[in-house]
């Protein structure tokens, strides 16, 4: 019997167009190891494309990595439409369209004899991709608009689930899940070392390498793992740029970054002896230093190095019509998704968010209050 990473190699040498996918979120480790999966893939001459709907955002940090630019956010033509004619009785001499409206007609001249309504037949044909790699993702959902599109071909096409989160729902037909993991990036080198090594470049590993740095806040987060520090030599050694992914990620403060940091730090709180760091930023704070939601990456990275002691951080951010969105950061092994899901939260283990029906002052005192109790509950 087939063990899982035979059962995924064999896949792969039996795929003729392959579909890599990675969830809408802000885990940069999602889309970096995606990305290295597609330039493995290319380089062993296969048929592959990658999408994720968050792709290619404004100010995206992760966009200097190689193949970036290929990364869909939409999947297109995924089934052919075919219209099929009987043409025993009768040959064809000459085939035409035109466009009436909303309506396409086809025109056809036969060579002689008549062709009947009977005659005609149509059907979808397959589809265009027959294998998807989900990459980071703990539910189909957590895809966005390329799961809510396409939910048919999803359905009716192999899937091969790479994830390190607890919280995966095991939706595909292969399940490669591994807790013992700090990142799917560390998954996704093992399965590559282990099939074709020769293969890994040094732009595939400097993927990796990426998305072990974004998970681990630089190597700052409290869960890191000699296993981790191991993949992570393993992988300067096969020429990783790590000094170009710190540069990129780190090393770069714009005016408007630094304002901003200059917000937040002035509206920030501590509770439970730091456990619980918390802070709200108004519709105004993002307007005046022109920067948005995005902007709040490299913050909150800061944040973790600075307080070590923190295990939740809370960022509250004013939205439209009466609402605050909840940003929620987990550090120190605590599920951030199953802290808020009553909120209809969205996200993983790490980072969440939901969209409360409050004004920024209430929705901050009422939820700080809310999940102080909880975390007391959690230490007790």
């Amino acid at each position: 019997m087939l063990n899982l990473e035979q059962q995924i190699f064999k896949q792969i040498e039996k795929s003729k167009s392959i579909l890599i996918v990675f969830p809408v979120s802000k885990d940069g480790d999602a889309l970096a190891s995606a990305l290295a999966l597609f330039l493995f893939f290319k380089k062993m001459g296969l048929t592959v494309e990658i999408a994720g709907s968050n792709s290619r955002q404004e100010n995206e940090p992760l966009s200097f990595l190689p193949a970036y630019s290929e990364i869909k956010r939409q999947l297109t033509n995924l089934r052919r439409f075919i219209v099929s004619l009987d043409i025993r009785q009768a040959k064809v001499s000459q085939i035409k369209y035109s466009v009436d409206r909303d309506q396409l007609n086809f025109i056809i001249s036969p060579k002689d004899g008549w062709f009947k309504p009977e005659d005609v037949t149509t059907k979808s044909g397959e589809f265009k991709y027959d294998l998807v790699f989900t990459v980071g993702a703990s539910d189909l959902e957590l895809l966005g608009d390329l799961y809510d599109n396409n939910v048919e071909f999803f359905y009716k096409t192999t899937i091969i689930n790479l994830d390190h989160q607890a919280s995966n729902e095991d939706f595909g037909q292969i399940n490669f899940i591994d807790l013992n993991t700090v990142a799917t990036s560390e998954i996704v080198f093992y399965l590559l070392k282990n099939y074709k090594p020769e293969l890994i470049s040094e732009d595939i590993a400097t993927c990796l390498l990426t998305g072990i740095i974004q998970q681990t806040k630089n190597f700052k987060t409290a869960n890191l793992t000699p296993r981790v520090l191991l993949t992570t030599s393993e992988l300067i050694t096969l020429g990783a740029r790590r000094e170009e992914i710190v540069d990129r990620l780190y090393r770069t403060r714009d005016m408007s970054s630094l304002k901003l940091w200059g917000k937040l730090l002035n509206n920030l709180r501590a509770e439970n002896k730091e456990e619980l760091l918390w802070s709200r930023l108004s519709k105004n704070d993002f307007r005046e230093t022109g920067t948005s939601e995005n902007d709040l990456n490299d913050i909150i990275d800061e944040l973790i190095a600075t307080i070590p002691s923190a295990k939740i951080i809370l960022i509250f951010c004013e939205e439209t019509n009466n609402q605050t969105k909840l940003l929620l950061y987990s550090l120190k092994n605590i599920n951030a998704l199953d802290f808020i899901s009553h909120y209809q939260a969205t996200g993983n283990s790490r980072e969440a968010q939901a969209l409360i029906n409050m004004g920024l002052k209430a929705a901050s005192e009422q939820l700080v209050s809310e999940l102080r109790t909880k975390l007391e509950k959690l230490s007790l």
